[in-house]
């Protein structure tokens, strides 16, 4: 069983993702909505829920974990998979990576949570597979308690995305990372505000090409992994919207089963 994990439900993307590219197999996924979001909590808090998160997602089965959490990834990747003797997959790497093979003049943008932005982790990666490369970034906490109000259509929101934007766009970057899985629900929305000629790189679809990567080339974990097409959604506080967020990002019907870590 593959387990993802979130502060909420833009994970749900990167679920969406894998079940994309890896259809049939068994997925395990925690949203943990009573504690989002992370990107305002200190290193030493979200390291601690993520590994809460990981210890809970074992023991329901997971044998591989998909940290699908910006935040998440770039302050506790490193502890989780020190603690844990199994696949660990964070989403930073697989954007950056994507990111600097398509941009052309190496003028990067990204934007995520203040945590993931102070980090300077996307800084870091690409600076370290490109060195003259240009990256800008931009803190939007904004984004995520809108996406996970469900006002993703709202003018407000399209209003707060320019804004943020704005300094990004005045640097003229030809490629923006969504350094948050929660930013795909408003890719239409960005790529208006950013513009069509800039590139977007949606690191929910860059993980789930990594993990197909990995497991079609370590056949021994493959095997491991059970595929009867089953999903389990479990939350740490269930809402009415998360539920129709839920199911519009899914595409399916979902059942919510409630958890206290």
């Amino acid at each position: 069983m593959i387990g993802i994990f979130d502060s909420g439900i833009g994970g749900l993307t990167v679920v969406k993702s894998l079940m994309e590219k890896l259809p049939g197999y068994d997925m395990i996924y925690f949203g943990d909505t009573a504690r989002t979001p992370y990107g305002t909590k200190s290193p030493e808090t979200v390291v601690r829920y993520a590994l809460e998160n990981t210890d809970f997602l074992l023991k329901q089965g997971a044998k591989l974990i998909v940290m699908a959490c910006n935040t998440a990834s770039s302050v506790a990747a490193g502890r989780v998979a020190e603690d844990y003797d199994i696949p660990i997959f964070e989403v930073v790497t697989p954007a950056t990576e994507n990111a600097v093979k398509i941009s052309n003049r190496l003028t990067i943008g990204v934007i995520g949570t203040r945590a993931t932005v102070k980090s300077g982790i996307y800084e870091h990666k690409i600076m370290a597979l490109k060195p003259d490369a240009k990256v800008y970034s931009a803190a939007c906490p904004l984004l995520v308690p809108l996406v996970e109000e469900g006002w993703m259509k709202k003018p407000e929101t399209g209003m707060i995305i320019k804004k943020y934007l704005q300094p990004l766009k005045v640097r003229q970057i030809d490629t923006l990372i969504l350094g948050c899985t929660h930013y795909p629900l408003l890719k239409d929305t960005i790529q208006r505000k950013i513009g069509k000629r800039v590139h977007i790189i949606d690191s929910s679809i860059a993980i789930a090409e990594n993990v197909k990567f990995f497991l079609d080339t370590h056949p021994e974990v493959d095997s491991q992994l059970s595929k009867n097409n089953a999903f389990k959604l479990f939350v740490s506080d269930i809402t009415e919207q998360f539920e129709k967020t839920a199911r519009a990002t899914l595409k399916r019907n979902v059942h919510l089963e409630h958890v206290e870590l």
